[in-house]
């Protein structure tokens, strides 16, 4: 539930940081095929960087093991109610924001429906390599294939140049970038940066089409038959309208000189944007980010190193480099060396089950830390030696308030280990556990009702009421 609010929130970041580039770098170059190819990668790439995970000089990537990780354990006892309890925010704004992306998906599909429906009644007549759709509703359009038209006079001028601009449209396929965007609404549908998104592409569509056009005809003709023709009746979601809106800034655009080749290098300041997006939401720390996971029988992942098919030859009288040079597979072992990954992992006494028997049972939250409202998640790590006892045990990240300490005493303490194994010998092996701390807060009742309201039994009723109140240490 969090992960998702989290990844919306990522996403709206990388939204904001390109379109704020692209609108003050970009939007007033005349490259507009490029623009256009820009806004397309910019969308995409704000909703595929959360979701990367990048090894990059140790930082980041999700498959890379750096001790072998236990499940997290939770300390902190759940004060409850027996009436009332409040809902959860992040659990509203899931719902809530679920029921706005069912809306959006409904308005999208049925839109669909309704545009098939309609252009299915149309009158269709082929004119050059276009099949233009005729209805009295129409206002002059393109939608995928079809320029959308409410008559057709292939000997008028305006309609020459309207039919024109919208065969722009349907060359260069413009719906699909709409209907791209219409399905990044269905899942942004409350964020306004899509919105801004949507009507600079639309912009660029309109540019794209203006300048096929006054490649034919007179930039000053046509303007004035944009002017002529302004209309405020609104397209469906995947139409591109003639002279649907930003009349003044496309004639503005027509009327501006072509953009230099050395503007160009304007676009360079877009990939240290996304460097840095790409550094800030795909590459994580994994040491510092354990990632939350059930209690299991058995560890999460297990890393096996493949080895040859011929028999391994004895070893015991080679040196260390006739070995290497032999088979470079064979990782030699020294007597002190402590294992990241082994082939058969520790083992607790009793299972994963015992161990978590014990850390519940001898794990307390210190009053220091509770008093103080300090929360959050302790990670300790620690060796297994060969005879299973725990040495070494440090804290990677603490918390402070005495719950680091909590830990090590705790860790420290803990029964012997079945160690870990290389090729059937025990070897030392590092471990790291995540220890949560987390206070559940009470919930309060949200209306006080006097004493004298409350309703008492009709049957056996009492002669009177007595409240007890307990003092908190």
């Amino acid at each position: 539930m969090e992960s998702v609010l989290v990844y919306l929130l990522e996403v709206s970041v990388c939204l904001g940081l390109t379109l704020l580039i692209y609108r003050f770098a970009l939007s007033e170059l005349t490259f507009f095929s490029l623009n256009r190819a820009i806004l397309l990668v910019l969308l995409v790439s704000s909703f595929t960087i959360p979701l990367l995970s990048i090894d990059f000089m140790g930082i980041g990537g999700g498959n890379v093991v750096r001790e072998m990780t236990l499940p997290v354990f939770q300390v902190g006892e759940q004060e409850t109610l027996p009436a009332y309890q409040a809902p959860k925010w992040p659990s509203i704004l899931l719902v809530g924001y679920l029921i706005g992306a069912l809306v959006m998906a409904g308005r999208l599909i049925f839109g669909f429906m309704i545009s098939q429906r309609l252009i299915g009644q149309a009158q269709k007549v082929r004119h050059e390599n276009h099949l233009i759709a005729l209805h009295p509703d129409f206002v002059p359009a393109s939608f995928f294939g079809y320029i959308l038209m409410p008559s057709f006079e292939p000997e008028d001028p305006s309609q020459k140049q309207i039919i024109l601009h919208e065969s722009m449209h349907v060359t260069y396929r413009h719906s699909w970038d709409l209907l791209l965007v219409n399905f990044a609404k269905v899942i942004f549908w409350f964020n306004p940066l899509i919105y801004l998104f949507e009507r600079s592409l639309r912009e660029v569509h309109e540019y794209q089409a203006d300048q096929g056009v006054t490649s034919y005809y007179s930039p000053k003709e046509y303007a004035m038959l944009l002017l002529r023709l302004i209309s405020g009746k609104p397209g469906w979601q995947f139409m591109n309208n003639f002279n649907q809106f930003q009349t003044k800034k496309r004639i503005l655009m027509m009327a501006k000189g072509k953009s230099s080749r050395l503007q160009r290098f304007r676009f360079f300041a877009l990939i240290p944007v996304l460097g840095i997006l790409m550094f800030m939401f795909s590459c994580e720390k994994e040491e510092l980010l354990p990632k939350v996971s059930d209690l299991k029988e058995e560890f999460t992942e297990i890393v096996e190193v493949p080895l040859t098919d011929q028999p391994a030859p004895s070893f015991a009288d080679l040196p260390k480099d006739e070995v290497q040079k032999i088979n470079p597979v064979i990782i030699t072992e020294v007597a002190d060396e402590v294992f990241d990954v082994v082939e058969q992992q520790p083992n607790p006494e009793g299972g994963m089950k015992g161990w978590n028997e014990y850390l519940a049972k001898n794990l307390k939250y210190p009053l220091s830390a509770r008093e103080k409202g300090i929360e959050g998640t302790v990670i300790v790590v620690f060796e297994i030696h060969t005879d299973g006892s725990i040495h070494n045990v440090e804290i990677l990240r603490g918390i402070g308030g005495g719950a680091d300490e909590e830990a090590v005493r705790v860790v420290s303490s803990a029964p012997r280990w079945e160690p870990g194994r290389q090729r059937g010998r025990a070897v030392k092996t590092r471990m790291r556990l995540p220890i949560r701390f987390k206070i559940e807060k009470p919930v309060a009742f949200p209306v006080k009702i006097p004493v004298s309201e409350i309703p008492l039994p009709k049957v056996n009723q009492q002669s009177g009421l007595v409240v007890t109140a307990y003092q908190s240490k």
